[in-house]
């Protein structure tokens, strides 16, 4: 049977897993807390509790028995599943494939202009220069132990629970302008599809950039979110006066198109949602649906 080990089952994660769980595959994976723990659990997965700082020898055990291994834990100054499972991965002889969850922030800025995979990783962000080192390593650690190792570079996440559509609902939600700023972004659906996808077919030490087809500027989101739930969307802010908290302002510090040509050639996917409008829809018929 196939078996999927989770480091860090959030958001994406959560939705490839449970894609697969309804496949027959066996799913464990790690969460913070031990309430966490006790919710996969119910869902009938394996869990384990894994905060980064010690290791965990059921963890260990558990690694012997996968077949596929898919991390979503993000780095600090190494990256912290590596720094305590290295070892135990290099003697996991049942494990066919790595996929590791990044980020398109690698880029860095590029004033607007396209990127795809064979653009070199540039970004002078503390969190982007830790991305792409957690790469490297993971991607030198599927070649040393000869497994093939796939990174996975996700545009801006979004879907049911996540979208401007509930933040509109929240009042959370704000047009902010910055001239000529786009952002890519993806429906978690197109993920969990995208990582089935690569799995299927895995290529090693293969890059893939995880976006939709239409970059675009994010008050027109907010825009067309707004008029979806027939209400006014919230009034523009400039950038300049937007007063965000440095957290949220560095993502308007990074200006690029992202290309996806290569997920739409080598693994054939066609988007469930190639543009906001259609996964914006989408989440609208869940909420609906919720409400029933």
């Amino acid at each position: 049977m196939s078996h999927l080990f989770c480091f860090g089952l959030g958001y994406s994660a959560s939705r490839i897993a449970r894609m697969l769980a309804a496949e027959g595959w066996s799913i464990s994976g790690t969460v913070r807390t031990p309430e966490g723990a006790a919710a996969l659990v119910a869902q009938g997965y394996d869990a384990f509790v894994f905060d980064g700082t010690s290791a965990n020898t059921d963890i260990a055990k558990a690694l012997r028995n996968a077949t596929h291994l898919l991390v979503s834990v993000p780095p600090g100054d190494d990256d912290p599943v590596l720094r305590h499972y290295a070892a135990d991965l290099r003697a996991a002889t049942s494990l066919r494939w790595i996929g590791y969850l990044s980020t398109v922030g690698v880029y860095g800025d590029r004033g607007g202009a396209w990127v795809d995979e064979t653009t070199p990783a540039d970004t002078t962000s503390i969190r982007g220069r830790q991305r792409i080192a957690a790469e490297q390593a993971w991607l030198a650690l599927g070649d040393t132990a000869t497994i093939p190792t796939q990174v996975f570079r996700l545009a801006g996440i979004y879907g049911l629970g996540r979208s401007a559509l509930d933040r509109l609902r929240d009042g959370t939600a704000h047009r902010i302008v910055k001239p000529g700023q786009v952002f890519n972004r993806i429906h978690v659906d197109d993920i969990a599809q995208t990582v089935r996808a690569a799995m299927s077919a895995p290529v090693s030490s293969r890059v893939y950039n995880v976006t939709d087809d239409e970059p675009a500027p994010p008050q027109d989101v907010v825009a067309y979110a707004a008029e979806l739930l027939h209400m006014p969307p919230p009034p523009e802010v400039a950038f300049a006066d937007a007063h965000l908290t440095p957290m949220a302002a560095s993502f308007y510090a990074d200006n690029k198109r992202v290309s996806n040509a290569r997920l739409h050639q080598e693994l054939g996917i066609t988007l469930k949602f190639p543009t906001y409008r259609e996964g914006l829809r989408a989440v609208l018929d869940e909420l609906a649906l919720e409400r029933q």
